[in-house]
């Protein structure tokens, strides 16, 4: 749609100018719709026209701009020509843009949007992006909500414009935690909870262990020896974290299922602890990994180097750490899906772990990891359930639906459906989503059930309500013809 008026408007001045009509189209911007006043829709930069050659470089910017405005006139497309400072606004007929706005939805195809020239030029290719990735042995923690719908959003737009797109949960299933967690079982756990309910029970010994951790320097050496017997692929070890792995898997696949959300790959830290090994080989042969007095061994990722800026990638005892195994799994998994790029979407307090971890793969020789991005976010604050404990996803899902449910059966609009349930479940959910994308990407914001659920404005309620009644109108239309 915007192409058509873009092209028209860039016909107009080619004729005024005596160019082709392809010289104005990366000149032409569309303008945001703003709510409190009309605007015009297309923008003109006459600079870009100086700096292109089009018109004189030389003279006052703001003569040519309203020069040239007083030379183009409207036509059946354009009912407005206005210069503004450096800019010429172009209104277009409203008529017509409905016309043209409404025209693609006769069509069987859902590429409403991506039919713009300006999107032919994007290169396409394979691109590999990692969201969600919470940790194993854990309830699905409210935290990973951002991180699961803005990636899953990410993925979307990438094989809307022709990507082959490869979606990868990176669980987090390796590491110390799971030292702790299994020297507590030893301690706390039971097998019979463990059936019962299983992640609870999980959370509940973690807890636990954690708190007898604190002042007890026992449990960190149990947590350590429990760790580097997993490292070592002891039996008894080895089979106690499988089983915590696939119990955890199965319940994030439910959480999934509810968010409409599915990953072509499950991956972990554990698939790339052999790997990590090899990594740590690797940098000590290209003379990258040097030994701290404490026995660490850390990499130079300042700009100077001079050591001022370190990454550490092994631990004093030889076990890895998480950026050995990032690193491990980057290589990886350029050898195994050859990606054109690699998008990582997790929240800004990562960025300095993924700068470290781009830095480190260019000094290996790796080049294509800069063509790898970290997409920060912000924090979600004060999310709560009634009980107002610790905010597992799955009790947010469910709250949604209560509240939506008790919203719905209070208004007086409500009409009789065959599943409430169900349709508060959809709108409760969408709500959800929608009020993550409304506030800035990488600022924190603070949740609020009153604002999610509003049924006005820019909210998932009112969006679902709308489309309903859109839904509504074209099976109307459709009986009646």
């Amino acid at each position: 749609m915007a192409c058509f008026f873009r092209r028209s408007i860039a016909e107009k001045l080619g004729r005024t100018l005596h160019q082709s009509e392809d010289a104005f189209i990366s000149a032409l911007s569309a303008v945001p719709i703003s709510k409190k006043q009309q605007s015009s829709e297309f923008r003109l930069s006459v600079n870009t026209l100086r700096m292109t050659g089009i018109i004189p470089s030389s003279g006052d910017l703001q003569l040519q701009t309203e020069a040239l405005a007083n030379e183009l006139k409207q036509d059946s497309v354009v009912e407005e020509i206005s210069a503004g400072r450096g800019v010429i606004n172009f209104r277009v007929h409203r008529k017509l843009l409905v016309q043209k706005m409404l025209e693609p939805f006769g069509k069987e195809d859902n590429k409403f949007g991506l039919n713009s020239e300006l999107l032919n030029t994007l290169k396409k290719g394979t691109t590999l992006v990692e969201y969600s990735s919470p940790n194993i042995a854990k309830k699905f923690h409210a935290g990973h909500l951002r991180s699961t719908i803005i990636g899953n959003f990410i993925a979307n737009l990438k094989q809307s414009l022709g990507n082959v797109v490869i979606r990868m949960n990176y669980l987090g299933d390796w590491g110390m935690q799971f030292g702790l967690l299994g020297a507590g079982f030893d301690q706390f756990g039971s097998q019979e909870k463990l059936k019962e309910n299983p992640l609870q029970h999980l959370f509940e010994v973690y807890v636990q262990v954690n708190r007898e951790a604190e002042n007890n320097e026992d449990v960190w050496q149990a947590a350590r020896d429990f760790f580097r017997k997993l490292e070592q692929h002891e039996g008894q070890a080895v089979s106690l974290w499988q089983q915590f792995r696939e119990i955890t898997v199965k319940e994030y696949q439910q959480v999934y299922k509810r968010l409409g959300i599915h990953f072509d790959i499950y991956s972990g830290e554990s698939f790339h602890q052999q790997q990590a090994q090899e990594v740590v080989q690797q940098l000590q042969h290209q003379g990258l990994l040097q030994t701290t007095e404490k026995g660490t061994g850390v990499v130079d990722v300042s700009p100077a180097g001079d050591m001022s800026s370190c990454s550490t990638v092994l631990r004093s005892d030889g076990t890895s750490l998480y950026i050995t195994r990032d690193i491990a799994a980057a290589i990886d998994r350029k050898q195994k899906y050859n990606f054109n790029e690699m998008i990582y979407v997790t929240d800004k307090s990562q960025e300095n772990h993924f700068q470290q971890l781009f830095k480190i793969l260019l000094a290996m020789g790796h080049s294509w990891a800069e063509r790898c991005q970290h997409v920060p976010f912000g924090l979600v604050q004060g999310m709560k359930t009634r009980s107002g404990e610790v905010v597992f996803l799955e009790d947010v899902l469910d709250e949604a639906r209560a509240r939506m449910l008790r919203n719905m059966s209070q208004s007086k609009t409500t009409k009789e459906m065959d599943s409430p349930e169900d349709t508060a479940e959809k709108v409760g959910i969408s709500a959800l989503i929608v009020q993550d994308f409304k506030g800035p990407l990488e600022s924190n914001y603070k949740f609020d059930w009153d604002r999610v659920l509003q049924a006005q404005g820019d909210t998932g309620v009112f969006l679902q309500y709308t489309h309903a009644r859109l839904r509504r109108w074209v099976i109307i239309r459709r009986w009646r013809c």
